[in-house]
């Protein structure tokens, strides 16, 4: 038996009541469910890689710790952003305290700000921009036709960014991702950056709508996945709330209803970090047992949620699994 590090150590000797109770007993089941031969589904909302947890999350992948991420079309470049323009980035510890105009002096200095960090828009964007760009235009010229994370894993791989690194690259969990191969789910890509300069060369003409593909594409993939790894249970730990968690937990229903394969198997383990409170009609605001009455969990699945800023409770997990 793997001995536990200092910080899981810590953790369990200190977070005994509340939210650092439920920390602890989510991260312990989350173990569990891999011990058992389940496999576990992470969903990353909110702006999870400009957060830089790809430092631990890309370790979580190495070691199997994670067998299908969903997130945002954010999360998906935002990563990789970090990876090419980390020294450009500049943070705004007092972002609290920000007028209207030193917002606006922020824009005109090209840099977007996410909470207390601005994102660097000619170092991040327009430098993938340039290169994703004819990733894009090659595939359609050879008639072929990508999901976004596919595009993003063939820039990754074929080099064209290396001059550019500024991190060290174990550090990318979306570099670690695509070293493996890794199944990616990006529900709504449209809505992030990326997707924005597609949409713009599809209005300009030079490109075609089709050469990616769909959130309906990743939503049969994801059926097929889920079917063909389903046999000893598949987790669902939801970082966030929002579409990166939504659209890939409905896939259970859509195949137990709708397709009407009623052998199909409920999530086996539920976890969420939010600091959503409980509200009305919020889905991030939803205790677990909603999703009972949704299809999506069974009356035992192991239920948790930790209502807490993800960033301080998610690499506590990580670093649980990770026996550190």
């Amino acid at each position: 038996m793997t001995t536990k590090g200092h910080i899981s150590q810590f953790i369990e000797k200190y977070y005994l009541h509340f939210n650092a109770a439920a920390l602890v007993d989510a991260a312990k089941a989350y173990e569990d469910q891999l011990n058992s031969g389940a496999k576990m589904l992470v969903s990353l909302a909110g702006a999870m890689s400009t957060a830089e947890l790809g430092k631990i999350f890309a370790e979580m992948i190495r070691q199997d710790k994670v067998q299908i991420i969903s997130c945002t079309g954010a999360n998906l470049e935002e990563d990789i952003m970090n990876l090419v323009a980390h020294s450009h980035y500049e943070r705004v510890p007092n972002y609290r305290d920000l007028t209207p105009q030193q917002e606006w002096d922020l824009l005109e200095r090209g840099l977007n700000r996410v909470t207390d960090t601005c994102i660097p828009e000619e170092e991040a964007f327009r430098r993938l921009q340039e290169h994703i760009f004819k990733i894009w235009k090659d595939a359609e010229e050879a008639g072929e036709r990508y999901f976004p994370h596919e595009f993003m894993y063939k820039m990754l791989l074929s080099g064209v960014l290396e001059e550019y690194y500024e991190i060290d690259l174990k550090d990318s969990w979306m570099y670690a991702a695509a070293e493996k191969n890794l199944p990616i789910v990006v529900p709504g890509w449209e809505d992030s950056t990326m997707g924005n300069i597609f949409a713009s060369y599809v209005l300009k003409g030079e490109l075609k709508a089709s050469t990616m593909k769909s959130g309906i594409e990743y939503m049969t993939f994801l059926a097929d996945w889920y079917t063909d790894n389903s046999e000893n249970g598949i987790g669902f730990f939801q970082i966030g709330g929002g579409i990166a968690g939504d659209f890939p937990i409905c896939v259970v229903p859509m195949l137990y209803q709708d397709m009407e394969r009623t052998d199909t198997p409920f999530w086996s383990y539920f976890c969420q970090i939010s600091d959503s409170t409980t509200s009305y009609g919020s889905y991030s605001g939803a205790v677990p047992n909603e999703k009972i009455t949704w299809g999506k969990l069974d009356i035992n699945t192991p239920k948790f949620i930790i209502e807490s800023d993800a960033t301080i409770v998610a690499p506590l997990i990580f670093a649980y699994l990770l026996d550190m």
